[in-house]
C-alpha cells in the first residue's frame, strides 16, 4: 500500500511510502513549508492543518505536547506527522506572502469603494 498527499491550496499531489514525514513529501513535491530547525520539531514553524479523514500514523507524545490544544483543531507538525494512507494538508502561506496578499486585498477593497 502506498500513501498519497495532496497539499492545499496548490492542489499538488504526490505518492509516498507509508511512514514518510509530510515535510519530506512536501520538499519532494516542491511545496514550501517553512522550517528553521531542519525538521527536528524544535521551531514549530512547520505547523500544518490536516483535513478530516486523512490517514496519518498516530501522533507521538512529544509532538502532542508541543502542539498542546492545537491537535484537536487538526494541526500537526509536518516534520513529525507521518503518512499512512491518503492525506489532505492545508499549508499556511509564508508570513511575507500572507502580508502581501492582505495588502493587495485591502487595496482592491479601497478601489472598489471609490467606484
Amino acid at each position: 500500500m502506498s500513501g498519497r498527499i495532496t497539499f492545499w491550496p496548490s492542489g499538488t499531489t504526490i505518492e509516498v511510502k507509508p511512514g514518510t514525514p509530510i515535510l519530506s513529501a512536501a520538499r519532494r513535491a516542491g511545496v514550501l513549508i517553512q522550517t528553521r530547525c531542519g525538521g527536528n520539531a524544535a521551531c514549530f514553524m512547520c505547523k500544518v492543518k490536516i483535513r478530516p479523514d486523512s490517514d496519518l500514523m498516530p501522533i507521538a507524545d512529544e509532538e502532542k505536547r508541543k502542539l498542546a490544544g492545537l491537535v484537536e483543531e487538526g494541526y500537526r507538525l509536518a516534520c513529525q506527522a507521518k503518512v499512512r494512507g491518503v492525506v489532505q494538508v492545508d499549508v499556511p502561506l509564508d508570513p511575507l506572502r500572507a502580508a502581501v496578499q492582505k495588502l493587495l486585498a485591502k487595496q482592491a477593497e479601497e478601489k472598489d469603494e471609490l467606484w
